[in-house]
């Protein structure tokens, strides 16, 4: 360590402050209500590599803690004082990871020396592309999700370059957004380059040097003291993605967590190939890209939340991506809906640290519910107006220290609600609900959070909502330690008669005047065996309107009679039942229908015959060989991998294309 504990303790507050003071900036003068209410932005400090060192606690996304810059940084082939330098293409650098998040760096002198940058992002509303939002899971290639830039000076000592702006709001839906929500981005990163002089001028150049590889020093060291009193061993978890387009087949994310000592190897062999939708991950392979990285963040915070919030954190840690996969897709493939499968690999890797520790983390998070934007006309006005205006999330696990959180929690916490008065006033929408779903929380010990409803009328012809990030229809979260699984999610469009049309997973929706739409989200899994729970608690549940009193019958063997609990017929119902042993994981009926044909067996032959074909024949095979093991009677299934073998074999004579890729394994 170059300087000391106490003094590095000051300056990591300092930097801190500084992260939070860019954070304040940018929320307090943004423009869209993603920003401004949602708050879906970052801001921090890196070092003059790239690597973050300092990020705030309190606004903005958690997502990015730890994003390595360097990639965008090193594509600038000069800084200069008053650069601003932007990026929004995914496959440039690898900072940016869907168009609608626009990114800018600059770079902070100190007598001519490049001492750190400011950085940070912001989710537009629209970056243009093929639907309103730009963002849709049928989405096939890149070029589809709007207009795209490589690394260039948005600044060039202090002039701002007028083209690369024209350009960007000729291609956008709402412009006078994107431009109030750039000059905040502007304004946070002036504020970041003020406050660190500010800080060079206190401390000295030489300490703030020193200090902030520290700081990443010392972030690693706490990373590996917290992985250290976890046990050694190889921890396998999988999860599902419902579709991997409309209509499709699901997306399996598959992890082997290995915890060596300090250490841990987070491999992501067996998780599907790239697809022709958008849910691609752009990681470009780095073994410790952020995507890739968010879990294992999120996990060692909930063991440790005192850790450091900085890209040291990372270093005990290293992933395995197979190229051509869903998790390292090659250009030009879509990866707007990243999103949802960077949520649900959060979920995967949580999953696996959970059996590391079943005792300090949580049950399944729920999932599925989407965020919503809104593209219509003010029937006053005449006006197009483009807003978002609610993430549904869901609620977190449950876990032995208690009930998820309600509504919102877990790894979509950090995304606020609108008031609906904000979005009424910014959407010429009408909010007709608002609220939790009743019994949509895993049953358990410790009981999941609730699931979100929301359900909104509108007034125009040719309004298109889309609902970003759409799931957990089929695959709900996931139990543990005897607790249930969560409530799937659900979306459903009305007609002005009274017609309900289920939705499913459809991200981007048609309506007309007097159309309405009911969105949910999942529910959060439970943790422990419900038949353990507080029969109190239960009743306090029953009277909050957050069970009912079936539920607490059938799933938690506790008996009411007038709202209070008939303690004789409680115990002796959950007597008879037993208590059943405690699997590590449960899940809902419809992924153990799915995976009593798709065992770990036949999925690993799939993954053997898809890693011996191109990458654009992937997605094809996959979906021939599922739509062939669908086919096959359910007597003839063995989920030994042959039943792979036999699909294939029938692919293989009706495209004589494919016969050469597996020539050699024939011989």
């Amino acid at each position: 360590m170059r300087i000391d504990p106490l003094r590095l303790r000051i300056l990591e507050n300092h930097a801190q402050a500084v992260a939070e003071s860019m954070a304040y900036t940018l929320f307090r003068t943004a423009h869209s209500t993603f920003v401004k209410e949602t708050e879906d932005f970052t801001t921090g400090l890196t070092t003059p590599r790239g690597m973050t060192f300092a990020s705030p606690r309190d606004l903005g996304a958690t997502w990015f803690i730890g994003l390595d810059y360097s990639g965008a940084i090193d594509m600038i082939e000069e800084y200069e004082e008053g650069d601003i330098c932007v990026t929004n293409d995914p496959y440039s650098g690898f900072v940016c990871t869907h168009t609608p998040d626009l990114h800018i760096w600059k770079p902070i002198f100190w007598e001519g020396e490049i001492i750190a940058f400011a950085v940070g992002h912001i989710h537009n509303t629209d970056m243009g592309g093929a639907v309103p939002a730009s963002l849709s899971r049928a989405n096939t290639e890149v070029h589809q999700e709007g207009v795209r830039f490589r690394p260039t000076k948005l600044v060039s000592r202090g002039v701002l370059n007028q083209q690369l702006i024209d350009t960007m709001m000729l291609n956008v839906r709402m412009p006078e957004q994107n431009w109030g929500d750039l000059k905040a981005q502007i304004a946070a990163v002036n504020t970041g380059e003020r406050k660190v002089h500010e800080m060079i001028a206190k401390f000295g150049v030489d300490t703030v040097r020193d200090g902030i590889e520290d700081l990443l020093d010392v972030g690693e060291a706490r990373a590996r003291d917290v992985i250290s009193r976890l046990a050694d061993g190889a921890y396998h978890f999988v999860d599902y993605l419902d579709e991997d387009g409309p209509g499709g087949v699901p997306v399996r994310l598959e992890l082997t967590l290995t915890i060596a000592g300090d250490e841990v190897v987070m491999d992501f062999t067996g998780s599907d190939p790239q697809l022709n939708s958008s849910l691609n991950m752009p990681t470009g392979g780095n073994p410790r890209h952020i995507l890739l990285m968010v879990g294992y963040n999120y996990c060692l915070y909930t063991l440790d939340p005192t850790i450091p919030l900085n890209g040291g954190i990372l270093r005990a840690a290293r992933c395995v991506v197979p190229e051509g996969s869903v998790l390292n897709p090659a250009a030009p493939a879509a990866v707007g809906m990243r999103s949802l499968t960077t949520g649900r690999l959060q979920g995967v890797i949580m999953g696996a640290f959970q059996a590391a520790a079943p005792d300090r983390l949580p049950a399944g998070p729920a999932g599925g519910g989407g965020i919503v934007n809104v593209k219509s006309f003010d029937n006053r006005t005449g006006r197009l107006t483009m807003s978002s205006i609610d993430p549904v999330t869901g609620g977190a696990g449950g876990s032995a220290m208690g009930d998820g959180t309600d509504g919102s929690g877990a790894n979509s916490s950090f995304l606020k609600n609108t008031p609906v008065e904000i979005n009424e006033t910014e959407a010429p929408v009408k909010f007709r609900r608002y609220g939790l779903v009743p019994d949509s929380g895993g049953p358990g010990t410790f009981r999941g959070g609730l699931a979100t409803e929301l359900e909104v009328q509108v007034f125009s012809p040719d309004t298109v909502v889309t609902a970003r990030n759409r799931d957990r229809s089929i695959f709900a979260a996931w139990g543990v330690q005897g607790g249930m699984a969560g409530q799937t999610s659900h979306f459903t469009k009305i007609a002005p008669d009274g017609t309900r049309t289920d939705l499913g997973n459809t991200d981007v929706v048609h309506l007309g005047p007097g159309d309405v739409i009911n969105l949910t989200s999942g529910g959060g899994a439970g943790w422990g065996s419900p038949l353990r729970r507080d029969p109190e608690a239960v009743a306090r549940d029953v009277a909050r309107h957050k069970v009912g009193a079936e539920a607490a019958e059938r799933d938690y063997g506790v008996v009411l009679r007038d709202g209070a609990v008939d303690a004789e017929a409680t115990a002796a119902l959950r007597a008879a039942r037993g208590d059943a042993p405690a699997q590590t994981y449960g899940y809902n009926a419809s992924r153990i229908a799915f995976e009593a044909v798709w065992t770990d067996a036949n999925y690993a032959a799939l993954s053997a015959v898809l890693a011996r074909v191109p990458v654009h024949w992937r997605p094809f095979v996959k979906r021939s060989v599922f739509d062939a093991v669908d086919a096959m009677p359910a007597e003839a299934l063995r989920g030994d991998g042959s039943d792979v073998e036999a699909a294939l074999a029938g692919a293989i004579a009706k495209l004589p294309q494919l016969a050469p890729y597996f020539a050699e394994a024939a011989e």
